[in-house]
């Protein structure tokens, strides 16, 4: 089976009047990469690349050559194609294009997220039973309390009052773009209104440096966290996270912002995390995506993949390491994740039940692709 054609969007969402603000930047309604391979057995198959940053320069590298290299291969061998278009980031090739690093790890991640899609439909197979089938439900949190211009405590409340009421069983509140002592009455709001029996989860999105992280790791347990997310700056996270684990208990996680799968590797080896966060629409796709999961696994690690529910419910399904996945259920915050599918899998009571549908078991909506997206090839 070969890779006959491949059309390629940019999903934008809605320009925001009052962005969703982290710790230090704002966050995009809606950015991804949707990437559609055809084959030439009648099977089609997609993937998402997920990114803050725009994402016109990485659409156009298929209209420039990506392409090419990409119709004609093995639409049945994931693994051979992902090392082949990863390989691009040290060929000649990408300079005389002025293709990036960044640019192709991302590509590469959506086609490679496609390649499976057609393997499990060929297969007949669901992805995370092709992964290894541990189970067909994973528990699902929701990501909340984001800064936004105007929002006070009231409105805070209202936002998780709504949330609670679609009946989520755990939550991640944004944390770090105030001092602490603002910050800790944010979080005590949050505590309040979802109760002490469901898991809290902060995300300071690599926002402190090591004495504000220090300092927060002594009050954090006040509002009883299930983990602390990036608390320290990117430039030495890895040394950063080993030295703040070594003065909490409340368990560390990170890997959403890691570049590689080499990356998250060399989180491991410091032996710093316990929950591990990387994400295959950002780098690696399934193929290394399943290859961390394992990896994990081995060490007695967690996986908590970074966004996209649908997408990584099958990493987490697939492995007695899946922990949790992440979700937006509030159309504002991201509206792809309410619109892009005719079937999205039921959340419910706090966990997400799987499609039985081969390969990724989504349908795209088409209408939904002509509202958001802007077709590049």
């Amino acid at each position: 089976m070969k890779i006959t054609d491949i059309e390629v969007y940019i999903l934008g969402g809605p320009e925001e009047t009052r962005p969703h603000w982290v710790s230090h930047f704002p966050v995009p309604a809606a950015n991804e990469l949707l990437v559609i391979l055809h084959t030439d057995a009648g099977i089609s198959g997609f993937g998402l690349g997920s990114s803050n940053a725009a994402l016109a320069q990485t659409a156009q590298m298929f209209g420039d050559g990506l392409a090419e290299i990409i119709i004609g291969a093995d639409a049945l061998s994931p693994e051979r194609l992902y090392e082949k278009l990863f390989a691009l980031t040290w060929h000649s090739v990408s300079a005389q294009k002025g293709w990036s690093k960044s640019q192709l790890v991302l590509a590469a991640a959506a086609v490679d997220i496609a390649m499976w899609d057609i393997l499990g439909k060929h297969s007949g197979m669901p992805l995370y039973r092709l992964f290894g089938g541990y189970r067909d439900e994973v528990p699902c949190y929701v990501t909340c309390g984001y800064y936004r211009e105007g929002k006070d405590m009231d409105e805070l409340r209202a936002e998780m009052e709504m949330l609670k009421s679609q009946r989520h069983r755990a939550f991640k509140a944004k944390i770090g773009g105030l001092d602490l002592a603002q910050d800790m009455q944010r979080l005590r709001v949050i505590r309040e209104v979802i109760g002490n029996e469901a898991e809290l989860m902060v995300d300071v999105n690599c926002g402190w440096d090591l004495p504000a992280a220090l300092e927060a790791v002594k009050q954090l347990p006040q509002i009883n966290p299930r983990w602390l997310e990036e608390p320290v700056r990117w430039h030495d996270d890895r040394r950063l996270l080993k030295l703040v684990a070594q003065h909490t208990d409340i368990p560390l996680s990170a890997g959403e912002s890691e570049p590689s799968a080499h990356g998250c590797r060399a989180l491991l080896e410091e032996q710093a995390i316990r929950i591990l966060q990387f994400d295959c629409t950002r780098m690696g796709g399934f193929t290394m995506g399943r290859k961390l999961s394992a990896l994990a696994e081995l060490n007695h690690v967690d996986v908590a993949p970074h966004h996209d529910c649908f997408i990584h419910a099958h990493i987490v399904a697939a492995s007695p390491a899946g922990l949790i996945v992440e979700s937006f259920t509030d159309p504002e915050r991201d509206p792809l994740q309410a619109e892009l599918f005719q079937n999205p899998p039921l959340i419910e009571d706090g966990m997400l039940q799987l499609n039985t549908e081969p390969g990724l078991g989504l349908f795209l909506r088409t209408d939904t692709i002509e509202k958001y997206g802007q077709k590049i090839i």
